[in-house]
């Protein structure tokens, strides 16, 4: 079964499937099935192509992979371009909803530890 441009797993039950495409969660799934009047235990393989076919017509109607994806890419180069806080945390792929920066973001930043002593900076003594 292909959506959007996205091949749902065959042995997944379909409301986890759904989540593969971009833009689709656990919840919105569960609605999305619902909406369509499938069962939410049914696997892929399992769905008539009538069922099939009105799920992809509502999934089409919403905006997932490229689409969303592009408005989203859009709305940081906003925030970049009008040079907000929120605009320069995202250009120095930093936390931008105040998260801690000393321990959180390390593999952003570069700092990853693999054992307890590595990667920690050095601090000169004086």
């Amino acid at each position: 079964m292909r959506i959007a441009g996205i091949t749902i797993p065959e042995k997944k039950p379909l409301q986890i499937g759904l989540t593969a495409i971009y833009g689709i969660g656990r919840s919105k799934a569960s609605e999305l099935m619902s909406e369509a009047k499938i069962p939410l235990g049914l696997r892929p393989k399992d769905v008539s192509p009538e069922l099939e076919n009105k799920l992809r017509g509502i999934i089409e109607k919403m905006k997932v992979e490229g689409e969303l994806r592009r408005i989203i890419s859009g709305n940081i180069k906003r925030l970049k371009d009008i040079k907000s806080y929120r605009g320069s945390r995202h250009a120095k792929r930093l936390p931008v909803r105040g998260g801690r920066t000393k321990t959180n973001s390390r593999t952003v930043r570069g700092n990853t530890r693999r054992t307890m002593g590595s990667g920690r900076r050095t601090v000169e003594k004086t």
